[in-house]
């Protein structure tokens, strides 16, 4: 029976060593924990990058720079075999906050010399016990907010420093019963097909009876920056599925790169998950017959035989940037002033 305890102890491992590590050993530390071919996934400006000194250089050494020192305040922790390549693959993923000190500009944001939260969902593959492919999600709008320039219109949700998990049992360093996983797993994938059923309909209003069958009717979604967090069903659908639902058009799903759950948690990552055109309105953005890419990260807690809580990432910056609007080129112009 794979219990993933390995492959979760040597996330575990990694983490202990290259958060305490000064800049001039994080190279050597990644290089120890990941494989030669080691791909590397990250938000808009940063794109794929396929050596452990690019990741380095280009991610985490500016990041550790303009917020330091950087302390890594982990909410969810679990690990899972893919349920996307029939379980060959096992991954693992990590949830939560780093906290830092916003003291240097950072791609042009200018910093508030505060305290500061960094949402992020850092995915790792593991073959051999090593690292093979990761994939970091961090909410760049949530900083900007922080830091008081939020480029975008009002949200129809609320933002905020989300929690972890109400029963704060995210972290699942232990064993758990394979009969749970597959309960999680076999919710979420109904849960995705019921989603994928209002694509291939158009029924963008489609009843709350719909989510009933996989949510609880008290669920909270904590979406991303730009859309904010919804609590209750019939609040998540007034204040994100039907405004998502009704301005965006030409809805396909492109599939996930993982997908696994561990005891009552759920995760899956896309690159990307779905594409759709903007028929305006959405973001507060115009009309575009561009065919945008959505990346998009979910973590789901189930309860009982229902969904509770969900926290969701989204590469907002990207999905703008490709109708248009560069924001982290506007925030440069204007740090130059």
């Amino acid at each position: 029976m794979v219990d993933f305890q390995k492959e979760k102890q040597l996330v575990r491992n990694y983490y202990q060593e290259f958060d305490n590590a000064t800049d001039s050993k994080l190279e050597n530390i990644l290089k120890k924990y990941t494989t030669q071919n080691y791909h590397w996934r990250g938000v808009h400006p940063f794109y794929e990058l396929f050596t452990q000194k690019e990741v380095i250089n280009n991610f985490w050494k500016p990041i550790r720079k303009s917020f330091s020192p950087i302390q890594r305040r982990e909410d969810i922790f679990f690990a899972g075999a893919n349920d996307c390549d029939n379980g060959n693959s096992i991954w693992v993923v990590s949830v939560g906050n780093l906290l830092g000190l916003f003291d240097e500009t950072w791609l042009g944001i200018l910093p508030t010399k505060k305290m500061l939260f960094i949402r992020y969902a850092e995915f790792h593959r593991i073959t051999n016990n090593q690292i093979a492919e990761t994939a970091i999600f961090i909410d760049i709008l949530n900083i900007m907010e922080q830091a008081g320039c939020y480029p975008l219109t009002p949200m129809t949700g609320t933002s905020f420093i989300y929690p972890g998990p109400k029963t704060h049992d995210g972290i699942l360093l232990s064993k758990n019963d394979p009969k749970e996983t597959n309960k999680t797993i076999t919710l979420v994938n109904k849960m995705i097909d019921d989603l994928d059923s209002i694509n291939k309909s158009g029924q963008d209003d489609c009843p709350p009876s719909l989510l009933e069958q996989t949510w609880k009717k008290d669920m909270i979604w904590y979406g991303p920056t730009g859309i904010g967090a919804s609590y209750t069903i019939e609040r998540y659908q007034k204040q994100h599925q039907y405004p998502f639902r009704k301005n965006l058009s030409d809805k396909v799903f492109n599939g996930h790169i993982a997908r696994f759950a561990e005891g009552n948690y759920c995760g899956f990552f896309g690159w990307p998950n779905l594409y759709n055109k903007n028929k305006g309105g959405f973001l507060g953005l115009p009309k575009s017959d561009t065919k945008a890419a959505m990346r998009v990260v979910d973590i789901y807690r189930r309860e009982n035989d229902k969904l509770a809580e969900n926290w969701v990432f989204i590469d907002m910056l990207y999905y703008l940037y490709q109708q248009g609007l560069d924001v982290l080129q506007r925030m440069k112009e204007m740090s130059d002033y």
